[in-house]
């Protein structure tokens, strides 16, 4: 029988001779915050100048940002799963999964989510919808680059913040404790580096976070998380077309002005920075626990 690990050693080593989950995940965050961005801003960087690609709010500018990200969380999964002898689509997202019925349930949840916002928007006055702002073959190729863009940031984030890294806070935290951890680090990177950013979104944001991972510990799965992700930031930022950060999203749908008070339109911050998503957030945990609840399964 194989001797466990004595000593100091257990603080950081457990008896299958691995570094325990939290050691892992806080490995797993530093490389994956600190490390690696700094060895990929330069190619990348190169690679947007190169596409002549500025600070706009457009689909190309953003999908290569969040493209950085999404190959970060892949490769650490990769490398991390490789030293737990799992396969990298094991933390969340398997592929044989992948775009099936969880995914399109979460699009649905997020269209339902983004466009019932607009509506209260509009009836009480915040949005004014004038018409379409694009037409033809431009509304087409407009809609499927952000698509394309929404897809990689619903895949980037959510492999990032609710794979590897949530899921081995959960085997060494609990699941609340880990969820809560996760919706701080999610909101931070939003309050710390995205313009504008304010305590009304922090708190939509916190609360979507923690209802991702509680859709994880229902579902089983990450996919319709993805699912939701992209479809709202598809809605908001392509067919809705509100500001995101002070900027106005570049190719976007609907011809539209916004007054009123910022609860409703949610300002520079747009759709996710009204107070219509809080009771809207709370429809969706209800969702998520009646859809998945055990005797449902």
């Amino acid at each position: 029988m194989q001797a466990g690990v004595a000593g100091p050693a257990r603080v950081f080593i457990g008896n299958d001779r691995k570094l325990r989950p939290l050691w892992r995940a806080l490995v797993f965050f530093a490389l994956g915050n600190y490390a690696l961005p700094y060895a990929l801003a330069q190619p990348f960087g190169s690679l947007a100048s190169a596409l002549h690609l500025g600070e706009e709010l457009s689909a190309a500018s953003v999908a290569l940002y969040e493209a950085m990200l999404l190959v970060i969380a892949l490769f650490l999964t990769w490398v991390f799963g490789l030293y737990e002898g799992r396969r990298v689509d094991s933390y969340g997202l398997p592929v044989a999964q992948a775009f099936g019925a969880r995914f399109w349930e979460g699009f649905a949840v997020g269209v339902v989510n983004a466009g019932a916002v607009a509506v209260g928007m509009t009836a009480l006055g915040g949005m004014t919808v004038h018409g379409l702002a694009l037409g033809g073959s431009t509304l087409v190729l407009a809609a499927l680059a952000w698509f394309g863009c929404n897809l990689v940031i619903g895949l980037g984030e959510e492999m990032w913040y609710r794979g590897y890294l949530f899921q081995t806070l959960w085997k060494s935290l609990g699941f609340w404790p880990s969820a809560i951890v996760i919706a701080l680090l999610f909101a931070a990177d939003h309050y710390f580096f995205k313009q504008g950013e304010n305590l009304w979104d922090v708190i939509t944001l916190i609360s979507l976070s923690v209802w991702v991972c509680y859709s994880v510990l229902r579902t089983g799965t990450l996919w319709l998380a993805v699912g939701y992700h992209v479809a709202f930031d598809f809605m908001q930022l392509f067919v809705i077309g509100t500001k995101n950060g002070s900027l106005v999203p570049v190719n976007h749908l609907l011809d539209v002005t916004f007054s009123g008070p910022a609860w409703v339109t949610g300002g520079v911050l747009g759709t996710e920075a009204s107070f219509l998503m809080y009771p809207l957030i709370a429809a969706m945990f209800v969702y998520i626990w009646w859809r998945f609840s055990p005797d449902k399964r």
